[in-house]
């Protein structure tokens, strides 16, 4: 799997992580919010999440 060095992730349970380094193997990510209006980093997330 090809790491795209400008997605860093630690998300190791992820179809996408490319493994051999901390990086996220996709050539974009969609970051998603659960509410209205995102305030804190909990309110976000990676939509592009797979469990591997």
């Amino acid at each position: 799997m090809k790491a795209n060095n400008s997605i860093g992730c630690s998300v190791t349970e992820c179809k996408y992580h490319a493994k051999s380094v901390p990086k996220c193997s996709l050539d974009h990510i969609e970051v998603v919010k659960h509410e209205a209006t995102a305030t804190t980093v909990e309110s976000t997330d990676c939509g592009s999440f797979e469990r591997s």
